[in-house]
């Protein structure tokens, strides 16, 4: 009989030391340490997919590292919000032409308004954006905040 409960002490125990790759071969041993049944008694006490806990398994019966020090494969994850609204950087640009400081031939250029500000603003125009966002935005377009 496969105990849950310790499955469940264990992974609570190493989970938050974890990023998602660990997790998932964490999950993946666990399972494979369990008889028949152990990917869904994991699935049960770690709350990941038993898709995860499979994909898991895999690498690690395939004894390769394909991903390198990568958590996941190369286009995974969210794209970025330039490739969902084309137009924001063009709007920032907008929004930060007249409060340029500092020598225009001397890049980073600095900006006279905050990060707040232009969220708001940029909000208020219809984009969906963030203070992060914003804030490697203008890192990109050569700007310093």
């Amino acid at each position: 009989m496969i105990d849950i409960a310790e499955i469940r002490r264990r992974w609570r125990q190493a989970a938050s030391f974890l990023d998602e790759r660990g997790r998932r071969l964490f999950a993946a041993n666990e399972a494979l340490a369990q008889a028949h049944g152990g990917v869904t008694a994991t699935s049960i006490a770690t709350g990941l997919a038993c898709s995860t806990i499979g994909r898991g398994i895999e690498e690690l019966r395939s004894a390769r590292n394909e991903l390198g020090p990568r958590l996941r494969r190369p286009g995974g994850g969210r794209k970025s919000a330039v490739t969902h609204q084309p137009g924001l950087p063009a709007a920032l640009e907008t929004l930060i032409e007249d409060a340029i400081r500092g020598d225009p031939c001397s890049p980073p250029r600095g900006v006279s308004r905050s990060q707040r500000h232009l969220v708001r603003a940029l909000t208020a125009q219809g984009f969906r954006v963030s203070q992060r966002v914003v804030g490697t935005l203008l890192r990109e377009l050569n700007y310093r905040a």
